[in-house]
């Protein structure tokens, strides 16, 4: 009898296992407000074509609600903002401007527009800011329209891992959101405190020494 061998397991799936598990949908079954804080430290990951794996750490975070004006499902439901009162654990993208892509991710519960959205992320070995702002963001890992309604949880070539143990307990500012015209108030955006890759700081925190920075090594969590 022909003895079966079960197939070995691709080196990046056997990669993804280890050190960058995805975070479970249930995760992100819970209120923006609520998820955004906790996804500072968590990894946004990305399989390139030759199967090399790009990835950041999560330093910045908006939340925003179909109960505040703000948000993008608060007047209307439509074709462009649909992903948005889906399940909780997909990526919601949309065009800001008419030219610059910005990545969320859905929480809460389905048929209530709720989400997170992706303000700054730091890179290993890579420039302080080039990923420091919305736009930037999806630039450098290439994301787009293409990406919206992907789920977040491990099933595509794009997901959210969590913190990497040696990570600890990160000191986060939380602040007032920006660059809209209405919602202002609410205290909705968080950040990394001893980061340089913040999008913009709140008023009075001054951005730390480089020498007594935080900033992602290519060895986190491995």
């Amino acid at each position: 009898m022909k003895k079966v061998v079960a197939p070995a397991t691709p080196i990046a799936t056997q990669h993804i296992t280890k050190d960058f598990p995805a975070l479970p949908q249930s995760f992100f079954c819970r209120p923006a407000e609520v998820v955004g804080p906790e996804l500072i430290g968590c990894r946004l990951v990305k399989r390139q074509a030759d199967e090399s794996l790009l990835w950041g750490v999560i330093v910045e975070t908006e939340a925003y609600s179909q109960a505040e004006p703000a948000c993008h499902g608060y007047r209307r439901r439509s074709p462009q903002n649909e992903t948005l009162f889906g399940e909780p654990g997909r990526f919601y993208v949309y065009v800001s401007y008419g030219i610059h892509h910005c990545v969320n991710v859905v929480t809460d519960r389905s048929e209530w527009a709720n989400g997170v959205l992706l303000r700054a992320i730091a890179l290993p070995d890579e420039p302080e800011r080039v990923a420091a702002g919305p736009a930037l963001l999806a630039r450098r890992f290439g994301l787009d329209r293409s990406d919206d309604r992907r789920a977040v949880t491990g099933e595509n070539d794009l997901w959210l891992a969590p913190r990497p143990a040696d990570f600890g307990t990160p000191t986060i500012v939380s602040t007032t959101r920006i660059g809209i015209s209405q919602g202002q108030d609410i205290p909705w955006r968080w950040y990394l405190k001893n980061c340089r890759s913040i999008s913009r700081r709140a008023k009075g925190d001054r951005t730390p020494p480089l020498q007594q920075a935080w900033a992602p090594v290519a060895n986190d969590g491995q």
